[in-house]
């Protein structure tokens, strides 16, 4: 029988997360005091992502997702349920502009695996919704983070500090684990989220990282290339596997500022994902340039053109004018349209109401379908 390929990135899409509504606050709290256990707090998470679900398809969105009401930061939560790798308290240091993050971080303390990693579970319950409240042509998608944000967190007492090589094969194999449980549980549409592309937007972090590997940046970036191409060299041909990009998203703020120059190459003539989530919504990202190396006809390029960071919609004419400036370098119908982020990479969330955040999802339907005829 003939595999059917989902129709994704869909031209009005979105990066996952979604405002933690306040029964989720509430559970969340009452759990952390003491006050109701795991199951309690795990009631109100399910009763809370089927409303959430119920809510996408009735905007109108096909791409739906459980908004990551179950994590409490969008990276830590996956990569802490690996084998091999722990949740601990770290010294505080502020990577964000003008905003202070909690302390959690992760340190490698064994060799990396995947083994019944729990949320799988979370997938399993996303999909029923799905199914439940849909009418089949919505899908449900699942954002995880990148290998690359494990693969480069390496610490000076981690397991792994004498054998790099080691580490990278080993986060490898985990993840090509992952993706292949992900889609045994029924997954087709999973985004891997890349922060670490950070480090080539400015001179500045170049410098950084090349001084702290030791390495060229040409080699830097290739083996990040490769890392993210052996992770889903063997993904089954109807799983769309993403990835998203973006420069830091925590109440709002931001970790740094720069465009995709130093890295163009790489993400679209190397990179073997079917689409890109590329942030885009003011000065900081640069211009379209760097979209001129974009290669392949079977691949698309998701302009995260829409603010998640602050409430105020933006002017449709403006949006419709950037699109066709990006399609100088990329064919309309290679591209689509999404916030250039979650609107809460974190718990805490970003500073807009949730009519507010709804009005934006409205907002990129609804252009979309201006620019598109349909999303």
């Amino acid at each position: 029988m003939t595999k059917v390929l989902i129709k994704a990135p869909f031209k009005a899409d979105h990066v996952g997360s979604f405002l933690r509504t306040e029964p989720i606050k509430e559970a969340r709290k009452s759990f952390s005091n003491g006050t109701i256990d795991e199951e309690a707090l795990k009631a109100v998470e399910d009763q809370e992502i089927e409303k959430l679900v119920q809510k996408q398809i009735e905007t109108g969105l096909k791409s739906i997702t459980d908004g990551e009401f179950r994590r409490s930061w969008w990276h830590l939560d996956f990569l802490a349920g690996l084998k091999g790798v722990e949740f601990f308290e770290s010294e505080y240091v502020s990577h964000f502009q003008g905003a202070k993050t909690r302390n959690n971080a992760i340190k490698v303390v064994g060799k990396i695996d995947f083994d019944q990693h729990y949320m799988i579970d979370h997938f399993k319950f996303l999909k029923q919704a799905v199914d439940k409240f849909g009418d089949g042509s919505q899908v449900a998608k699942f954002s995880i983070p990148s290998p690359n944000m494990l693969f480069t967190r390496i610490q000076g007492d981690d397991y792994y500090q004498e054998n790099r090589e080691q580490f990278y094969h080993d986060t490898v194999a985990a993840y090509q684990k992952a993706i292949q449980a992900f889609y045994d549980a029924g997954c087709r549409y999973l985004q891997l989220d890349d922060t670490s592309w950070i480090d080539f937007v400015s001179e500045e972090r170049i410098e950084a990282v090349v001084e702290k590997l030791g390495m060229d940046v040409r080699d830097i970036i290739k083996t990040r290339v490769n890392c993210i191409n052996e992770v889903i060299s063997g993904k089954p041909e109807d799983l769309l596997i993403t990835m998203h990009i973006c420069r830091g998203n925590f109440r709002s703020t931001f970790i740094t500022s720069g465009g995709y120059e130093h890295i163009s190459d790489a993400i679209f003539a190397d990179l073997k994902v079917d689409g890109l989530f590329l942030e885009y919504d003011d000065q900081r990202s640069g211009d379209f340039e760097p979209l001129k190396n974009f290669k392949r006809a079977d691949q698309y390029v998701v302009l995260g053109l829409i603010t998640s960071k602050h409430p105020e919609l933006e002017d449709q004419e403006t949006i419709k004018a950037r699109i066709k400036e990006a399609s100088q370098y990329i064919p309309l119908e290679n591209l689509a349209l999404s916030p250039q982020c979650g609107f809460a990479s974190t718990e805490e969330g970003n500073l807009l109401s949730e009519d507010e955040q709804w009005n934006k999802i409205k907002h990129i339907i609804e252009l979309a379908n201006n620019v598109w005829g349909s999303i």
